[in-house]
């Protein structure tokens, strides 16, 4: 597919809160060493109790559309990536198009995870090689705290909340970057290795108490090795079908779930670790907001110059995976 897809804007937002792994370490059996050796993480951010996903992602969409100089009554769709949305039904877009006052725009949600932030982008080329006049607000948004188990050390340590929001059009005015290529893929035979609770399944009735199913899950082992497997061979995939090398790549950002699989997953590819973004150690795992938070902070930092090529790549339950590279 051909179709201009370029970011005019691309935003964050985090929560204020600030959750150390000392701070985990009152909470549950762990301390600071434990989880830092085992996943790099130092801190992450906690939203507050009168915060929701669709807030945070409000706050990212809003600077956001600031920067790409367009009005809210402007788009004509909104999407928000989400596996922790407010509620099953509103969608957490609907709540932000009327937060915004968008008016009549079609908007909905995606369900991919961690990976939510490169499915959004292929959703988005496809929208605009239909309607090339389409101006598209993306956003990530999680609340992954709401949905963790304070009490089971080998999930809390690693997630955290924040948001980012990016403006998507095929106009020909200059733009922060475009969409080169992205590439897309899911294993639902696999569907069991990580799983947030709290759907219908979770079949409760008024006055029960919250069970553990209602929580974040996860097969942290078999997670790790198809996690480096997967997202390793996608991103050798979306290379090779657009002629390219790793040496042709300015920078790495993947996933930020853990400092071992960013790694692996760097080593197996033959990055040259100056190339390899990482900011994990402050924010843990945020799911579908961990990719652009990443980037929204290596361009805050200078590290994105025009004419670099970036490859980003991210892996969640599901199984999905997704890699794009984009021109900045």
């Amino acid at each position: 597919m051909n179709a201009r897809c370029n970011l005019l804007s691309l935003s964050s937002h985090v929560p204020s809160q600030v959750l150390t792994n000392d701070d985990l370490a009152k909470m549950v059996d762990t301390s600071d060493e434990w989880i830092t050796t085992r996943t790099g993480i130092k801190e992450r951010r906690r939203l507050a109790a009168t915060e929701n996903a669709s807030d945070l992602g409000c706050k990212a969409a809003l600077k956001a559309l600031d920067e790409a100089g367009i009005k809210a009554s402007a788009l004509t769709h909104i999407i928000a990536a989400t596996c922790t949305p407010d509620s099953l039904c509103p969608s957490v877009a609907c709540i932000i198009s009327g937060k915004l006052g968008a008016g009549a725009v079609m908007a909905f949600d995606v369900s991919a995870a961690c990976s939510g932030f490169l499915y959004g982008l292929s959703l988005c080329r496809s929208i605009l090689a239909q309607d090339p006049a389409a101006k598209i607000l993306f956003v990530c948004t999680e609340a992954l705290t709401r949905r963790s188990d304070w009490t089971d050390r080998s999930t809390c340590v690693l997630f955290g909340d924040g948001a980012g929001a990016c403006v998507l059009t095929a106009d020909e005015r200059p733009s922060l970057a475009a969409l080169e290529d992205v590439l897309c893929k899911s294993d639902g035979s696999l569907n069991n290795l990580i799983v947030v609770g709290g759907g219908t399944a979770t079949q409760y009735k008024q006055g029960d108490t919250v069970g553990s199913d209602f929580f974040i899950h996860m097969q942290g082992r078999e997670v790790y090795r198809h996690a480096v497997r997967q997202m390793s061979g996608i991103c050798e995939e979306i290379l090779q079908r657009n002629g390219m090398g790793i040496k042709d790549v300015d920078l790495f950002v993947p996933h930020q779930a853990n400092l071992r699989i960013i790694e692996a997953v760097g080593s197996r590819l033959d990055v040259a670790p100056e190339k390899v973004f990482t900011n994990v150690d402050r924010y843990g795992n945020t799911s579908s907001a961990s990719v652009p938070l990443a980037l929204a902070e290596a361009r805050a930092q200078g590290r994105l110059e025009p004419g670099m090529r970036v490859l980003m790549t991210a892996f969640g339950g599901g199984l999905t995976v997704g890699a794009a590279l984009l021109r900045f």
